[in-house]
């Protein structure tokens, strides 16, 4: 069962690619396999090496292209250190309003990491314009289906921790407008053809889902 109405999202693709660990080495030539394969939303988190290089560089190579942004962004001044880069949207773990604050007076997106219906409010109290409930497979879709019935229909939720080509339409199913792809799509290490393959996968279950 697809979902009838969609609220705007600032990424064509709803589906966020995760970058969790990649070096500045591996990151352009990785960012080129997902733009190429439609992918317009990056996430290099902050606990990856050197992020500052690698978001800037991404910057530079596909910000015409694809959105660049930041993830596991912690302090107002993560955010600052982002906006210098270039980022375009921050992805955090937690629903502090001083972060999710700091990054719409910027003018960054906000995708605000949650697990109640309570985080959730704050952070949208607080100007987040995106919910990404976290884990996700630890609550499971009926969660989702459950917080859907009271978040507004206009904020855009992705699922992310645990999502894979196999589960996501049942997420979608609940109500999810999108999904967060880390650890199914890239580990570090890994070469550009497992990432492409790997972002094939969840591209065609989305469209798939979606026919």
């Amino acid at each position: 069962m697809n979902q009838p109405l969609s609220p705007p999202l600032p990424f064509r693709l709803p589906l966020i690619a995760i970058l969790r660990g990649i070096t500045p080495n591996d990151a352009v030539a990785h960012v080129a396999a997902l733009v190429e394969e439609g992918y317009d939303g990056i996430e290099i988190p902050l606990n990856s090496p050197q992020w500052e290089r690698s978001i800037g560089d991404c910057v530079r190579a596909f910000g015409s292209r694809a959105l660049i942004g930041g993830g596991t962004v912690l302090t107002p001044d993560d955010v600052v250190g982002l906006r210098r880069v270039g980022a375009r949207f921050i992805v955090t773990p937690n629903t502090h309003p001083a972060v999710i604050q700091r990054a719409v007076d910027l003018g960054l997106q906000v995708v605000a990491g949650f697990a109640t219906a309570s985080e959730a409010f704050t952070a949208l109290d607080a100007g987040a314009h995106m919910l990404k409930l976290f884990p996700a497979t630890t609550y499971g879709a009926g969660h989702v289906r459950a917080l859907r019935s009271v978040l507004p229909k206009a904020t855009p939720l992705f699922v992310v921790g645990g999502i894979t080509p196999d589960n996501l339409p049942q997420y979608l199913d609940a109500g999810a407008h999108g999904a967060g792809i880390g650890g199914e799509l890239y580990r570090p290490g890994q070469s550009v053809e497992a990432t492409r393959a790997n972002a094939i996968a969840f591209r065609q279950a989305l469209q798939e889902h979606a026919a």
